[in-house]
């Protein structure tokens, strides 16, 4: 018999509490259940400045209230950002004292590598793109941590949150601005938006704002999907493995058989081991991608034609 505290664990709303951002940890009951993060801005907390999106569901589920509050994500951006300096720093130091040695380092140096020749150098251009690289290592090692830590048992994905995707999108964004209009100046940055066309007069003062309105807006349309392209791609993975691994804990709650519940509960968490592995692969992906649009979006600013 279902007791008053049961969780239907396969219900929409039980699932995104594990995916969603919250103001504490929930981890196994053994564990303490809930570890709430303190807040010390909790009077300023109570009294959001933004009431949330107005997007249509499923994106405004994952789009929290403008609030001050310290939150799950929150925490976890900053580990995995001193883990990132950390072990930076300590290469850093390896490379300037001599050639650094070990299977770890010469891996990190391995993905330095390629996002320099397979990535920035391609769309960006041999002599333009080293000024980005610090940027676009930073940023494919901070999508990385960010999706791997998600695979760790009771943590979270920080990108399966519109404020993080959208933040760094913004950021890339502001790189390309800033870039486009260094290189081609402020002018000249927005007159290269409108390809050359040999048009007649009349013709070309009509479709040529035309033509502008749509670079312009679809500027910002490329940028708000870089976004929502992480942020749905880390979101389904996980909602996907919160359900195999529902099935584990419905199964044996609601069925009272040996037969059913041991076969369904196998499977289940075979499934799931399936899926992380490619939850795993995802994750590298997800951050090349997201580093590779970056570069082209740049390299196009620098080099409109």
């Amino acid at each position: 018999m279902a007791s008053d505290t049961f969780h239907d664990p396969l219900t929409l709303e039980h699932l995104l509490g594990h995916v969603k951002d919250s103001t504490d940890f929930h981890l196994p009951r053994a564990f303490g259940e809930h570890i709430h993060i303190p807040q010390p801005f909790a009077g300023m907390a109570e009294k959001p400045i933004f009431e949330g999106s107005k997007l249509p569901a499923p994106l405004n589920e994952f789009i929290e209230p403008w609030n001050f509050q310290i939150t799950r994500f929150m925490v976890l951006e900053v580990v995995v950002s001193i883990i990132i300096v950390a072990l930076f720093a300590m290469l850093a130091g390896k490379v300037k004292s001599g050639v650094p040695k070990g299977k770890f380092w010469n891996l990190l140096e391995v993905f330095l590598v390629f996002i320099r020749d397979e990535i920035a150098r391609p769309t960006i251009g041999k002599h333009d793109a080293d000024r980005f690289l610090p940027y676009l290592w930073t940023i494919f090692f901070f999508v990385l941590g960010c999706n791997l830590i998600g695979m760790v048992p009771w943590m979270g994905s920080p990108t399966g949150a519109f404020a993080t995707t959208g933040t760094l999108a913004f950021i890339t964004f502001g790189v390309v601005l800033v870039s486009g209009m260094k290189a081609l100046g402020a002018v000249g940055f927005w007159k290269a938006q409108v390809p050359h066309m040999d048009l007649p007069g009349p013709m070309a003062i009509l479709i040529k704002p035309m033509v502008f309105a749509i670079e312009v807006l679809g500027l910002f349309i490329k940028h708000f999907v870089l976004a929502v392209r992480l942020l749905a791609n880390m979101v389904a993975g996980h909602l996907v493995l919160g359900v195999l691994t529902a099935f584990v804990a419905a199964i044996c709650y609601y069925s009272s058989s040996y037969v059913i519940a041991v076969p369904v509960s196998f499977v289940s968490v075979l499934g799931a081991t399936g899926l992380s592995l490619l939850e795993l692969f995802v994750a590298f992906l997800q951050a090349y991608i997201f580093t590779f649009l970056s570069a082209l979006f740049i390299g196009s600013a620098v080099h409109p034609h």
